[in-house]
């Protein structure tokens, strides 16, 4: 297995962080493009029969529908294998039962955003939300990822994915780690989940920022899948629920931030507070989102005090 990135399920100090930009109230409706046309929720998660009762349904997949009430077809994506950045190599589960991390936030998210494999969904990739005038000149952004301009099965310029794309804590063969420590929990009906725990620097980071980063479990391995970093829910706006004074060791769930607590912008569904809009000098809260992750490149690992400035 590759070992990518580091994350923690996490934990805080006393926080102190600058004034934070909250108070986002979108006028427009929080699905964004997510409403898919007009056909909102049940685009996606129709009511009755899956895809088949959706009327798009193009294999012969006896489990449409059986997970999430899921209306897109998943069947050609079926044992298919999808090499991403790095060379990750991901081989998508061949079933809609099966009991890998990578079904419900992968194998659904490509029944739409695949374009190579899984073609004829309801995504056009046309724009569906449109970047700042201020953010380069390119306002139409690919929304598939194998066939997204650069030749249908390429999917090495995508962020790595799956059982593959795994998360450690201090890996002496990765830089990208944090001070973190991974364990594993068992539930009362057997189910194994990882538990990540901070060390200093990451409780510090959190204080500032936050952690918002959903990570899947595959058998209690911690991994990345689409919806770690994107809530498809949400495409305009991010609740933060302050919770501070986490000591390091303390374990947290995904949105805890020692942000002032609100609604806060961002874009692209990302689950977190996000504007590469925003061109003031001092912004940091892009990068400080992919810093969730990548520990080894944040201020906190690097002796720096800098915290989050919108």
């Amino acid at each position: 297995m590759k070992r990518y990135f580091i994350i923690p399920l996490l934990f805080l100090a006393t926080a102190s962080f600058a004034v934070a930009q909250s108070g986002a109230a979108p006028a427009t409706d929080v699905l964004g493009a997510h409403l898919n046309y007009g056909r909102g929720c049940a685009a996606c998660h129709a009511p009755h029969s899956g895809a088949q009762g959706n009327g798009a349904l193009k294999t012969a997949d006896p489990t449409t529908g059986n997970v999430a009430l899921w209306g897109q077809d998943v069947g050609s994506l079926y044992n298919q294998t999808i090499t991403t950045a790095g060379g990750t190599v991901e081989k998508l589960p061949g079933s809609f039962a099966a009991t890998t991390g990578d079904v419900s936030g992968l194998l659904t998210c490509l029944s739409c955003h695949d374009g190579n494999y899984a073609t004829g969904a309801m995504m056009k990739n046309k724009i569906v939300e449109s970047l700042p005038t201020t953010y380069g000149t390119y306002d139409t952004p690919p929304t598939l990822l194998g066939n997204d301009g650069t030749g249908a099965g390429n999917y090495l310029n995508d962020h790595p994915v799956g059982t593959n794309a795994v998360f450690g804590c201090n890996s002496a063969t990765q830089t990208h780690d944090w001070d973190c420590t991974l364990s594993t929990s068992t539930s009362s009906s057997g189910t194994v989940s990882p538990v990540i725990t901070a060390g200093p620097n990451m409780a510090a980071f959190i204080n500032k920022y936050g952690f918002f980063v959903s990570l899947a479990s595959d058998a209690g391995t911690p991994i990345v899948v689409c919806t770690s970093c994107h809530n498809q829910h949400l495409m305009n706006v991010v609740a933060v629920n302050n919770t501070t004074g986490f000591a390091s060791g303390a374990v947290a769930k995904s949105g805890t931030s020692g942000l002032p607590a609100g609604n806060y912008y961002t874009m692209f569904f990302i689950r977190a507070p996000y504007n590469p809009g925003d061109t003031s000098a001092t912004n940091n809260q892009t990068a400080q989102f992919c810093r969730q992750c990548h520990g080894g490149e944040s201020n906190e690992m690097n002796g720096g005090t800098a915290g989050t400035t919108f």
